[in-house]
């Protein structure tokens, strides 16, 4: 399945879909959510939300 479909089917409410782009941006929401050298769990669990909401605005 190629990022178009993966990101259609998390914008029409499929569970699969959604955990699929969040586990393809893991590694990078991880990076970020490093502050002075330690890992901030509340700055993680803020970028995913805020990529969830991007998720649903995201014009195909």
């Amino acid at each position: 399945m190629n990022f178009e479909e993966l990101l259609l089917q998390a914008r029409a409410g499929e569970e699969r879909a959604v955990i699929g782009i969040l586990e393809l941006y893991k590694p990078l929401l991880i990076k970020a959510s490093i502050l002075n050298g330690s890992f901030d769990e509340d700055l993680y669990q803020e970028l995913c939300i805020t990529l969830l909401k991007c998720i649903k605005q995201f014009g195909i």
